[in-house]
């Protein structure tokens, strides 16, 4: 078991890709153990223009999307958790908590990353993953809820900041601004975040008009960001690196 493990939890195939590509494979290549949970096949999302494919394929559709860009970015754990689209704040509660606590648990990552409360852009699905992570992260830590693996304290929580990741490259302020923790330079994973988002074919028109439609996308690319929800206090804001206070186990 590697010494620097953190899971990424969000709600739909192509979280992951627009929220953190260039920090994802970095940690990958710098030897983190790396786990994606998506609750959702994205099932409600768009089919592309002209449509990839027929609304029943959309599910296993943007699967294989997922695990194309899963495999760019160097994850080696990739969980689907099959809730519905657009329907994941109805999940019960219980039985979301005990799929989560059950990865936590098994993988014991150090840094969990997913959505801030208000879910980034306001998706209710964004909202909801983040609310659930949370919840799990506390019970994964509570040796009362007996599951067939050990308890797991993660040391630190992150969100996705207010901004939208393809603003951060834009932000001449953006190291000043409250709430911008970590300010990552991915420049030299630019191009694997490319073809992460690229994987994701049937959103090429989201992708298109948040990053490969606008006419610097390349800085746009280079800069991703973070907010430390709690953790071990911070040497200096914003971080610099994204692998810090790592404890070994």
């Amino acid at each position: 078991m590697s010494d620097r493990r953190i899971l990424f939890s969000f709600a739909h195939p192509d979280d992951e890709s627009f929220t953190g590509a260039g920090v994802t494979r970095m940690c990958a290549e710098a030897g983190a153990e790396l786990t994606l949970v998506t609750a959702t096949r994205g099932q409600a999302g768009k089919r592309g223009d002209p449509p990839l494919c027929a609304p029943e394929e959309l599910p296993a559709t943007r699967e294989r999307e997922l695990r194309a860009a899963a495999d760019i970015l160097g994850i080696q754990r990739l969980y689907l958790l099959d809730y519905e689209d657009k329907q994941l704040a109805d999940a019960e509660p219980e039985k979301i908590r005990t799929e989560l606590v059950d990865l936590l648990r098994r993988h014991r990552p150090h840094v969990v990353v997913t959505f801030d409360p208000n879910g980034l852009t306001g998706h209710p699905d964004h909202k909801a993953i983040s609310r659930f992570t949370s919840d799990a992260i506390q019970a994964a830590a509570d040796p009362r809820l007996r599951t067939d693996a050990a308890p797991h304290q993660v040391t630190r929580l992150l969100w996705t900041p207010s901004l939208p990741p393809w603003e951060f490259g834009r932000q001449t302020d953006l190291a000043d601004r409250p709430g911008i923790d970590f300010v990552i330079d991915v420049g030299a994973w630019r191009e694997q975040k490319r073809a992460a988002l690229t994987a994701h074919r049937t959103q090429h028109l989201a992708v298109d008009r948040h990053w490969f439609g606008k006419p610097d996308v390349d800085r746009l690319l280079s800069v991703e960001a973070y907010r430390q929800a709690w953790g071990p206090t911070l040497p200096e804001r914003p971080m610099r690196k994204f692998l810090v206070d790592t404890p070994t186990e």
